[in-house]
Order: C-alpha cells, then structure tokens, then sequence
C-alpha cells in the first residue's frame, strides 16, 4: 500500500480515536444532567434545559462515539455465518458491504448539511454554495460580515428554545467523520484481500 494510503488510515484512526475516547465520558455528563432533573423536580422547581440537554449529549455521544466504534469492530453484525470465514472471505464482504454504509452516510451527511443551513436561516436549495459562500466571506471580510450571511436562527419549540444547529452541527461533524473512518476500513479490507495487514 502506498505511505500516503497508509498515513491516511492512521490519522483517521488517531483522530476517532481521540474523539470517541473522549465521547464517551459524555455518559457521565448524562448522568449529571438527568440526576440534577431528578433533584430538581423533587427537592426545587423543574428546570427546564434538563430534558433537552440531555437529548443533546446523548445525540453527541451517540454520533461522536460511532466512528470509534466501527474502528473497534463494536458494530453489529450477522454473525451467523461470518464468524467461520476466513480472514479474507471476511475482507471481501466488508468491502462490498462497507460501500453501502458509505452512500447512505453519503445521503445522511448531505441531508445534515441541508438540515444545519436550515437552522441557520439560509432556506434556498443549495447548502453546499451558501456554507462555501460564508466560508469564503468569511476569509476575506471578517467575521462580522460572515455572520451577516446567517437569517433566522431555529429554536426549539420547547419553553427553553435553545438554538438548534450546534447540535446540528456536531451531527454533521460526527458523520463525516464515520464517512472517514468506513473509508479507513474499506481501505483495511483491500489490504487484508491483498496479504496486507495495515
């Protein structure tokens, strides 16, 4: 495999790596969040940002942790037959199977971007043009021109109306980084096809 292939899956690794072992202390912040509810509502009046704080760390936990957990092999799988074949009958179908994963994260992250333009009041068709368009205004005239580009920011609907695209954001973040990590996989899988462990 050429070094660049190979530097490529490492830093990808490294980089999932790091951000799932550190995604998954996010559990303990979920556990304070919803103990802090539990005292609230029995001891003081009900706070009002525990239920969806809580959704927004499990959504981070959830999404964050994925690549780590495919890296790991935590991921389920039929395991009827798989667990009898050959390290290489197993590479080939990972690598058929992996391509599949790959388009629909490729529809979910394009929906998430769409999704997160949303939420920062940009409604036209092209996510993609308007995030390059900020990106780029941004570099040339500063920040505060940048944050001219974004409309209505969405809220909740809840009583405690947080803004949404953060946790759009880490959403968005969180699949693309699965796109990288099936890839790094999908790139194994040709090694090991190829006598190569990487």
């Amino acid at each position: 495999m050429p070094k660049t292939v190979v530097a490529f899956v490492r830093v990808v690794e490294a980089i999932n790596r790091a951000l799932g072992r550190l995604a998954m202390y996010l559990i303990f912040v979920l556990v304070g969040i919803l103990l802090w509810s539990s005292i609230s509502k029995t001891f003081f009046l009900p706070t009002l940002w525990t239920l969806e704080s809580a959704q927004f760390v499990m959504v981070a936990y959830y999404v964050l942790g994925g690549p780590y957990s495919i890296q790991l092999g935590s991921n389920v799988r039929m395991d009827l037959f798989y667990s009898t074949w050959s390290l290489r009958t197993k590479a080939w179908v990972d690598a058929v199977t992996v391509l599949f994963l790959m388009f629909y994260l490729g529809v979910l992250l394009y929906g998430a971007i769409g999704s997160m333009a949303y939420s920062v009041g940009y409604f036209g068709s092209e996510p993609f043009n308007f995030f390059g368009e900020v990106f780029y205004t941004l570099i040339t005239q500063g920040k505060a021109a940048a944050t001219d580009m974004f409309g209505f920011i969405e809220r909740s609907s809840t009583a405690w109306r947080p803004p949404i695209w953060p946790i759009k954001l880490v959403l968005c973040v969180g699949v693309f980084l699965m796109i990288l990590q099936t890839l790094a996989e999908f790139i194994r899988d040709i090694g090991r096809i190829r006598g190569v462990e990487l």
